[in-house]
């Protein structure tokens, strides 16, 4: 188990280290550069994106769905438990292409909820059992690396592989609220083509944080099943 420790600790592990950082890193700061970007430019349909959030509820028949105004950057989420739209202040109150992007997003979730879209209900019955095996892989691992128990060890990366998966399951649910946001958007006839490619540009970049840490994630459990199993 000590040529584990010492392949643990070795020059392809930091090099996975920093892959990982630079990719987490990069895709954090395109996501930013494009919410940024279509923040500064109005949308045309001329609302803010608390009132484009309570129309699209509303035209799905969610007035029961309520909105509500949370601090920090691209914070924005829908609650399943509370059924609310939670929105940052820059989206509630900004009447730019990125705002009209972000919550008619999030309520693509709140809608997927309602329908109890397939991947968005497995997600969600997920919820429990993830929190508990990402919170518990890592302290499982290094007891078996220290106690040279491999049963400790395999049981720490089914637990690291259950998390993945629920990675995977979650970019369904993120592609398709984003395509009911773009559904909704282009049901207004005159807004531009290029408005129409920024919002899109918007909802990819933030795509691609859930694609990113989903792939980091794959990379860093081929590295641990190496050095733990051969």
């Amino acid at each position: 188990m000590g040529s584990y420790m010492l392949g643990y600790y070795d020059t392809s592990w930091l090099i996975l280290i920093v892959v990982s950082l630079v990719f987490g890193f990069s895709t954090q700061i395109y996501i930013k550069s494009r919410f940024k970007k279509w923040s500064r430019v109005a949308n045309t349909i001329g609302l803010t994106g608390g009132q484009v959030a309570r129309k699209m509820l509303d035209a799905h028949g969610l007035s029961y769905v309520s909105l509500s105004v949370i601090a920090g950057e691209l914070t924005d989420h829908y609650d399943p438990k509370n059924q609310i739209v939670a929105l940052s202040e820059q989206v509630y109150y900004n009447r730019s292409v990125s705002a009209l992007a972000i919550a008619s997003h999030e309520c693509g979730h709140a809608i997927q909820h309602a329908l109890k879209y397939t991947p968005s209900v497995v997600r969600g019955a997920l919820v429990p059992p993830i929190n508990l095996a990402s919170s518990i892989w890592m302290f499982v691992l290094i007891a078996g690396v220290y106690l040279s128990v491999m049963g400790l060890i395999w049981a720490a990366i089914i637990l690291y592989a259950i998390t993945i998966v629920f990675q995977f399951v979650t970019l369904p649910v993120e592609f398709n609220a984003s395509h009911r946001a773009m559904e909704f958007i282009n049901s207004y006839g005159y807004i531009p083509t290029e408005e129409s490619k920024g919002a899109r540009s918007v909802l990819t970049a933030a795509a691609l944080t859930y694609v990113a840490a989903a792939l980091i994630s794959v990379m860093q459990l081929l590295y641990i099943f190496r050095h733990t199993t051969r």
